[in-house]
């Protein structure tokens, strides 16, 4: 498979820095890596990839020039200073149980493993944005290790030849389809995952590995890859001397916007030790992922003392991401490689002399399958026993067998490789983490790789459920397509096409009619929930110059024949999908100030009216509001003055009166009085705040139920309140703290699915409150009504 278009997954790339290249899109059909269909637009002019600016997008869209711990911080504090309100005054709302439906077989993101030293078959994995997991049957399947309450994202782990686990928070690789969170420092654990204690570190934003000293095992190395958006904080490698309970700093980053991200202890020789630094930063319209302080480096001192080396290396500032690694078997074999500043794959180096000189090795940038994206992998892995075999991490797992001086790919994982690892307590075992999950090989990682069967830590967009069984369900993943969940809670799900899957929607009346959408809008309608034959809804079909990556579609509530599509233009069709009419003008500012940016200028989110097919309301990513009452023919602008001006996430209409609708909103207040909810009671024309009381955080979904409560999904949690706002409460109290990011609400069963990035789709039989259906005025910002969410009881 050409590597350049599998990555069309993560979609359309745009240059950083001062080129100004054009971004372009290519269409193509092919088969993913885990054997999936897939349609998908890919175009690798550079190393800014427009994917990743999705959510970064939005949450930036507030004028914020960062995304920090400390917001996050903030944030779930006030969620959790009103989840202990809500148990003290609504019980009845924050004792509802969240469920886990699945799926389990999908698996999401594994950035790290720790093959338990003394337990057999036992290893501990780190996802992505989905905590730490523990298996006891050699990756079968897999139980978490790690509080639901805590901060989901994860970039190391490792443990101690006595059982110990160290949990690094956060994960280094910046963006790929998606926002990579931040975390805040070191956990560890005495008890295998049972109990954790933060350890320090706090402000190193992302934990790339660590590195424990054989011959003393409370001298622990972490590298700490520091903030993607702060210069300063955290930075390189820091050593513990009594087994995590203090840091300090032993090798400092070369400038403050630099991070280590390898850090590895020579076995034979544990005074020598080496590690990998990394020069990157993202702004809102850049992102510089090289520079001058991308390095590697070596002590002979147990990390008192470091040199760089640079004999047979490169010693210009175009240096990216390095992937650095030590033979087990040979410690005087030393491979690493490196990307250019841009992105793309740049050269492969060998040592066989522990580091004293490098010659560089005829891998060539298809063998190392990098694309343009090398600082999406960074990491490579020694066979213990063989210093001649080594494996690379990139789209594909790349293999050699002689010493670097070729590769060739090693069939069966899913795309996206970040870690690999072997069992010493069995022979040719070996486990490896990539964007799809966890796998097993029994034959050395050569080959007969086999991927687990229980792995609940899915980064979902989307999540629809069918209105005549709302236990069919089908979901938009990161990395993992279109998925369909027909067999029921913890039944297997199946793949239904993509590349990532974004919007993807069941037919109200015929839940074999299933849509599926790829990024920016390649979308498909299936008559065979999902499956083959597919008609290609195609984005010639459709009219638009710019297209979201997650381009709405949505049916009509009224007519379920009638859809609606866009991306800078409202299209609607008649005819369930099978033909489109452009009903709008461009809606939005016309497209990106800065080329070198996120390609603003997208419709963000479409809704119909229930009671009214001729009301539409329709939202954009720069902040922008409309509204129509003759479907089209007059198209009516909120006044900006109104709006808080950044990213709508979505509009939904009231089911009973088309002139109440209500918009959210993405970014933070940052001290100011930006809404993230605001709600229409005239049709659009004038819009009141009414998510005062909410936490701080970017708020993504918002569900009206027919019986007068207001649902509203964050990164920071699912809340609920009456109509009108005003007063806010915590709905359940279990759901695990990853970003909500899409919600589905079945009316006539009371059933509220979640969409969540990191671990999975949750549902909830949301309670009946008589009190908050009364029909009440609007009230001032912050002021609740007495007694609305009180009434709350059992459906």
């Amino acid at each position: 498979m050409n590597p350049i278009l599998l990555r069309s997954r993560r979609g359309l790339t745009v240059t950083a820095g001062l080129a100004l290249l054009t971004a372009v899109a290519l269409t193509a059909s092919l088969t993913s890596a885990s054997g999936q269909e897939s349609l998908a637009t890919s175009s690798p002019t550079g190393p800014m990839e427009l994917p990743d600016e999705w959510m970064t997008a939005q949450r930036l869209s507030d004028g914020s020039t960062e995304l920090s711990t400390a917001k996050y911080a903030k944030a779930r504090g006030e969620a959790n200073q009103l989840a202990a309100h809500t148990r003290s005054v609504y019980r009845n709302l924050a004792e509802r149980d969240w469920s886990f439906f699945g799926p389990t077989n999908i698996g999401g993101r594994v950035v790290d493993i720790a093959v338990d030293p003394q337990v057999e078959d036992q290893v501990f994995i780190a996802a992505a944005s989905g905590g730490i997991w523990k298996s006891s049957n050699a990756g079968a399947t897999f139980t978490t290790a790690w509080p639901d309450s805590s901060g989901q994202s994860m970039g190391a782990v490792a443990m101690t030849s006595n059982g110990v686990l160290f949990a690094g928070t956060g994960e280094p690789q910046p963006g790929g389809g998606s926002i990579t969170f931040g975390g805040d420092g070191i956990y560890r654990s005495k008890d295998r995952g049972a109990t954790w204690k933060h350890v320090g570190l706090k402000d190193s934003h992302a934990i790339a590995r660590f590195a424990i000293d054989p011959s003393n095992e409370d001298r622990i190395f972490a590298a700490a890859t520091g903030n993607l958006f702060v210069p300063g904080g955290e930075r390189g490698v820091y050593l513990s001397e009594d087994g995590g309970d203090s840091w300090r700093q032993v090798l400092a980053a070369p400038n403050d916007t630099t991070g280590a991200t390898e850090v590895v202890i020579d076995p034979s020789n544990p005074a020598r030790m080496y590690a990998a630094m990394w020069d990157h930063r993202r702004e809102p319209h850049q992102r510089t992922y090289g520079g001058p302080g991308s390095s590697l480096w070596r002590s002979d001192n147990g990390g008192q003392t470091w040199q760089r080396m640079t004999n047979g290396l490169p010693t210009d500032a175009d240096q990216g991401r390095w992937g650095l690694a030590v033979a087990p078997s040979n410690p005087q074999r030393l491979y690493a490689y490196v990307g250019t500043a841009l992105g793309p794959f740049r050269a492969f180096y060998r040592s066989d002399d522990g580091g004293d000189t490098w010659t560089q090795t005829p891998v060539t940038a298809g063998q190392a399958s990098q694309s343009t994206f090398s600082w999406w992998f960074g990491k490579l892995a020694v066979d213990p026993k063989d210093h001649n075999h080594v494996f690379l991490t990139g789209v594909s797992l790349m293999r050699s067998t002689n010493g670097a001086q070729s590769f060739s790919s090693v069939s069966g994982p899913h795309a996206d490789q970040h870690v690999l690892r072997w069992d010493p307590k069995k022979p040719n075992r070996a486990y490896l983490g990539n964007d799809g999950g966890f796998y097993r090989s029994d034959n050395n990682g050569a080959s007969g790789w086999v991927k687990s069967t229980y792995e609940p830590y899915t980064q979902f967009y989307t999540v629809d459920v069918a209105e005549t069984d709302p236990a069919l369900r089908v979901g938009g993943a990161q990395d993992n397509g279109c998925n369909r969940g027909y067999n029921g809670r913890g039944g297997a799900w199946n793949a239904i096409g993509c590349g990532d899957g974004l919007q993807v929607i069941i037919h109200p009346e015929n839940p074999n009619i299933v849509f599926g959408c790829s990024q920016y809008g390649s979308c498909y309608r299936s008559e065979n929930a999902g499956g083959t034959p597919r008609q290609s809804i195609s984005t010639g079909q459709t009219v638009s110059d710019r297209r979201n990556w997650l381009t709405p579609l949505q049916f009509d509530p009224s007519d379920p024949n009638v859809m609606y599509y866009a991306g800078n233009i409202v299209n609607r069709s008649t005819d369930n999908g099978r033909t489109w009419k452009a009903i709008s003008p461009d809606l939005t500012g016309g497209g990106p100030n800065d080329p070198s940016g996120y390609p603003w200028g997208t419709v963000s989110t479409i809704a119909a009216a229930p009671t009214d097919g001729n009301k539409l309301y329709v939202g954009t990513d720069d902040g922008r509001l409309w509204w129509t009452d003759d479907l089209g023919q007059n198209w009516n602008r909120v006044d900006q003055a109104q709006l808080p001006g950044t990213w709508v996430t979505r509009v939904a209409v009231h089911p009973k009166d088309k002139n109440i609708a209500y918009a959210t909103f993405s970014g933070f207040r940052s001290g100011s009085d930006r809404p993230h909810v605001m709600v229409t009671t005239d049709g659009g024309r004038t819009w009141t705040d009414i998510g005062r009381g909410l936490p701080d955080a970017p708020v993504n979904s918002v569900v009206p139920t027919a019986d007068g409560l207001l649902l509203v999904g964050t990164d920071v949690g699912v809340y609920v309140s009456g109509w009108n706002g005003g007063e806010w409460a915590a709905l359940g109290a279990d759901l695990p703290n990853a970003a909500v990011m899409y919600m589905r609400y079945h009316e006539p069963t009371r059933q509220l699915s979640v969409a969540s990035f990191g671990r999975g789709i949750y549902d909830l039989t949301v309670p009946r409150c008589p009190a908050a259906s009364t029909k009440l005025p609007l009230r001032a910002p912050g002021v609740g009504v007495v007694g609305a969410l009180a009434s709350c009881r059992a459906g």
